[in-house]
C-alpha cells in the first residue's frame, strides 16, 4: 500500500475567495487592524455566539490570555482546567500569574468532570476554565453549578468548538468570555488569529486595551497592554472562512455519522451527549483498555502501512510536561491517564471522499482488528 496517497489528518481550505479578499485589503493600503477586523467581529457575534461582543486577537492563545487579565485573574488566583488538552490552556493562566489547577475529564465526552472540578476547588480558586474539546461541549450545567456554589467565575476555551451547541445554546455564550481559535488547522480559519466573545463591555473594553497596548484611542494608555492585534489581511480571511464554516461542519458531522457506523465494532467511536452538538474539530476514537505504546503501534500502522493521517491528542497530559510539572496534582487523574493512552483522532475533514472514508475504515479494521 506504500504507493497510496497519503490521506491528510487536517487539510485547512483556502480558495479563490479567500486569495481575493486577501489582495483587496493588500490594494487598499489598510492592512493592520482596521475595518475588515471590525467586520469580522460583527459577524463572528451574529453568526456563532448569539450577537455577543467579540474582540479579534492574533491568536487563540493571545484570546485566553487577554480574557483572563480582562477578568481580573492574577498573582495569588487558581483557575481549575482540565490536564487532557492542549497546554495553551494552562499556559494562558500560568502567563498571568496565577496557578493553573488540573481536574479530570469525563470519560465519555473527555471534558471537564464537575465532580473532579468540586473536589478541587480551594479558598484561592477564582474560577472555572472548561475546554469543548475536539468540537464536543463541556457539561456548562453541571460545571455551572459548581461555579454558582462556590462563587466562581467560568470561562470557555472553545477553541476547537466553532458552532458546537448546548441545548440550543452556542458554546462561547455562558462564561464571562469564550475564546475561539482560528489557527489554519481549525474548523474555520483565519492564518492565524483569535476571537474573543465577552458576556458584557467590560471585558469587551479590557480586551481592547490589552491587545493594542492598553489604548483605544492612539497614545491614550490607559493600562500596560500587549500587541496582540489581528490584521485586516487575516481577518478578511476569516470573514470569507465565516460564510463556510456551516456547511463543512454538516460534512464533517456527516463524514462522523459514517465511521460511527463502519468502526463502532472495533473501538469506541465518540459519544455524543444529549443536547449537545458536536462539530467533530477531531473525530477521537479510542482504542479500549490500549496502553499508550499500543496505541502508538496502531497509530504507525495507520499512518506507514495504510497512508492514513492521524493524530494523538495528547499524549502527554499538561501536568506531566516539563514546562507546567511544578503545578502537578497531589491526587491522580485516573481518567486522564487513560485517555491519553487509549485515543486516536482519525480525519473527517470536509476535503475527504467517500473512497477516503473506506480507506480509513478498511486501516483501522485491518489494523486494530488484527490486535496491533
Amino acid at each position: 500500500m506504500s504507493d497510496l496517497p497519503m490521506i491528510p489528518a487536517a487539510k485547512p481550505i483556502i480558495g479563490e475567495e479567500e486569495r481575493a479578499a486577501v489582495d483587496r485589503v493588500m490594494r487598499s493600503g489598510m492592512v493592520a487592524q482596521g475595518p475588515e477586523v471590525a467586520a469580522f467581529e460583527v459577524e463572528f457575534a451574529e453568526q456563532l455566539v448569539g450577537g455577543r461582543t467579540c474582540v479579534a486577537v492574533n491568536s487563540g492563545t493571545s484570546g485566553l490570555h487577554l480574557g483572563l487579565l480582562a477578568a481580573g485573574i492574577g498573582v495569588g488566583d487558581e483557575v481549575i482546567v482540565p490536564s487532557f488538552t492542549f497546554a495553551a490552556t494552562a499556559n494562558a493562566v500560568a502567563l498571568t500569574g496565577a496557578r493553573p489547577v488540573f481536574a479530570d475529564i469525563s470519560a465519555d465526552t473527555f471534558n471537564l468532570d464537575p465532580a473532579s472540578v468540586a473536589e478541587a476547588v480551594t479558598e484561592a480558586t477564582a474560577a472555572v476554565m472548561p475546554v469543548h474539546l475536539y468540537g464536543h461541549p463541556a457539561d456548562m450545567d453541571g460545571l455551572g453549578q459548581v461555579a454558582a456554589e462556590h462563587g466562581l467565575q467560568l470561562f470557555e476555551d472553545a477553541a476547537q468548538a466553532h458552532g458546537a451547541t448546548y441545548h440550543g445554546a452556542p458554546v462561547g455564550s455562558f462564561g464571562v468570555f469564550g475564546m475561539f481559535s482560528l489557527y489554519p488547522t481549525k474548523n474555520m480559519t483565519s492564518g492565524e488569529g483569535g476571537m474573543v466573545a465577552c458576556a458584557d463591555e467590560e471585558i469587551a473594553r479590557g480586551v481592547r486595551l490589552l491587545r493594542n497596548q492598553g489604548m483605544e484611542r492612539q497614545y491614550a494608555n490607559e493600562v500596560v497592554g500587549l500587541n496582540n492585534r489581528m490584521t485586516d489581511i487575516h481577518a478578511a480571511i476569516g470573514r470569507v472562512q465565516l460564510t463556510k464554516v456551516a456547511g463543512w461542519t454538516e460534512t464533517r458531522r456527516a463524514n462522523a455519522a459514517w465511521l460511527d457506523e463502519a468502526l463502532g465494532d472495533v473501538v469506541v467511536v465518540p459519544p455524543v451527549r444529549a443536547g449537545c452538538t458536536h462539530v467533530y474539530h477531531q473525530y477521537t476514537v479510542r482504542i479500549a483498555g490500549a496502553t499508550g505504546a499500543e496505541r502508538d503501534r496502531v497509530v504507525s500502522a495507520l499512518r506507514e502501512e495504510h497512508k492514513v493521517g492521524c493524530g494523538v491528542y495528547y499524549p502527554t497530559p499538561n501536568h506531566e510536561l516539563v514546562s507546567l510539572s511544578r503545578f502537578a496534582p497531589e491526587r491522580e487523574l485516573p481518567q486522564t491517564a487513560r485517555a491519553a493512552a487509549e485515543v486516536i483522532s482519525l480525519p473527517v475533514h470536509p476535503s475527504l471522499s467517500q473512497g477516503d472514508l473506506e480507506r480509513i475504515a478498511a486501516a483501522v479494521h485491518a489494523v486494530v482488528g488484527a490486535g496491533r
